[in-house]
């Protein structure tokens, strides 16, 4: 049985992990927001950067893309990188996914979904809203790879062309 992911932020243009389709589309019912901290790879500890999760949102959809995952050795290893690259996100969520806006049957249910969320409790490294000014402060700041910035532009550069 196949397996599919969906990717939301920098999964989109970055998944990592070989996959036998793609599928662009959106989960109802979300909105995608910069509330989650990462000390490993886009900040560090002292100057966490921010990168995209989800929240519910009722009536609202968020746009990515979906991966199809077919062969038992290729899910293995594709869950073993998310593992390690999705570690700051706390929930895992298995949702439908559509990819025709007038939609009401999903093209694909039970697509994996990685959440980070806002209870401090589980999730250490939420960060919560921020005004564009704080995010903003984030581009100066140094991070071991690419920072928020990159973010920004890819998400802008992959779903709004």
């Amino acid at each position: 049985m196949a397996m599919w992911v969906f990717g939301y932020g920098s999964l989109i243009w970055k998944a990592g992990f070989h996959f036998d389709d793609r599928l662009v589309g959106f989960i109802k019912d979300y909105r995608r927001v910069f509330y989650q901290g990462s000390t490993d790879h886009r900040g560090t500890p002292e100057y966490p950067g921010r990168t995209v999760t989800l929240e519910p949102a009722e009536g609202e959809v968020c746009w990515g893309v979906a991966y199809k995952i077919i062969r038992k050795e290729d899910q293995e290893a594709a869950l073993e990188h998310l593992e390690v690259r999705e570690k700051q996100y706390d929930m895992k969520a298995y949702l439908d996914f559509f990819t025709k806006p007038t939609a009401t049957t999903p093209a694909v249910s039970n697509v994996l979904v990685y959440i980070a969320s806002a209870d401090k409790k589980l999730n250490k490294n939420y960060l919560g809203p921020a005004s564009f000014e704080e995010i903003a402060k984030l581009f100066t700041q140094k991070a071991p790879q690419d920072q928020t910035e990159i973010i920004f532009l890819n998400l802008k550069l992959h779903l709004f062309k």
